[in-house]
């Protein structure tokens, strides 16, 4: 795709009205209700399908193809950064009202962050073709970590702290208690962080280790900056309202992780597919209807095969307390 800086700038000008809207919508603190997340949720759904009809009357099918398999992939690696979210909630005691304005302002760094990776990918691999071996090798690593931690319940392990959030706090320190939404206060003299500014850059350094493996899966479905832009910021803008709508689901979706590190392990072997056919070895290259019908297969079995798992276990819950004497 060529696509001109007027049409870049028009579409990160919408995205931005569009954050801004759902940042206004949302700036008085309050507990959201599953209604609201469910709405929102659908609202920003339907735009990414409206933007993937826009692609396709102005692009065709190639193009279109290509966004939707990258936003289904990033819509998913998005769930399953959720878990780690609910984990730094818990971590930080967030009162409830105030974990939107968290997400909010953690989605915005994200797409901020995830922004420059974009940029720094496509520089990358204008110069560098070989770098699909790495992305290719990285993104089997990482679908094999995912099946290790998968196997360790990774999941339920405690959030920790890292270097540099530890060290912000110490730099600048941290107040007692919340104090509304705001995220520094004077205290005895000396101006600090309040937890809420905290946790928010908890929830945005968190996601640039997400980036890590997003950024290269969605290089493996398309080398077009604007689609991997696109795909990003449609899958993340909807993530803050996805954690209320399934938060209590997501426990119940056991196997997404083995889900997933299917579809990051598809992704690499087609990266270095791509990377040989580039070199001139004649290998099959893996289409983008293939890609895309693959992942959604994978992720509706997973689902499936996750709930009844879950309902299983319940059952299995329920019943032992019975059978004691």
């Amino acid at each position: 795709m060529h696509v001109s800086p007027t049409v870049w700038l028009l579409t990160v000008a919408v995205l931005c009205a569009l954050v801004a809207a759902d940042f206004l919508i949302g700036r008085k603190p309050h507990d959201v209700s599953i209604r609201e997340a469910g709405t929102w949720t659908v609202v920003w759904v339907v735009l990414a399908c409206l933007f993937g009809v826009g692609l396709f009357l102005s692009e065709g099918s190639g193009p279109t193809g290509e966004f939707f398999a990258g936003y289904i992939t990033e819509k998913s690696l998005s769930v399953d950064n959720l878990f780690v979210f609910v984990l730094i909630m818990g971590k930080f005691a967030v009162p409830t009202q105030y974990q939107q304005r968290v997400l909010m302002v953690g989605v915005i760094m994200a797409l901020v962050l995830r922004a420059g990776f974009i940029a720094a990918g496509a520089a990358i691999i204008s110069a560098f073709s070989w770098v699909f071996y790495l992305f290719g090798a990285f993104l089997v690593w990482t679908a094999w970590k995912l099946v290790q931690d998968a196997r360790k319940g990774g999941h339920e392990e405690e959030y920790e702290e890292n270097k540099l959030l530890k060290a912000v706090e110490k730099r600048f320190g941290v107040a007692d208690r919340y104090h509304g939404t705001k995220l520094f206060i004077t205290e005895n003299g000396r101006r600090v962080m309040t937890p809420m500014l905290v946790v928010m850059l908890a929830i945005g350094s968190t996601d640039v280790l997400f980036a890590l493996d997003s950024i290269p899966a969605i290089y493996g479905l398309t080398q077009d900056p604007y689609i991997v832009f696109t795909a990003n910021a449609f899958a993340l803008m909807g993530l803050r309202q996805l954690y209320f709508l399934i938060g209590g689901l997501l426990r119940k979706l056991v196997h997404l992780s083995y889900g997933l590190s299917i579809i990051l392990g598809f992704i690499g072997v087609k990266l270095v597919l791509h990377a040989l056919h580039e070199s001139g070895v004649h290998v099959p290259e893996i289409s983008i209807p293939f890609s895309l019908g693959f992942i959604v297969l994978v992720l509706a079995v997973t689902t499936l095969t996750s709930l009844r798992a879950a309902k299983r276990q319940e059952a299995a819950a329920t019943e032992r307390p019975a059978r004691q004497p």
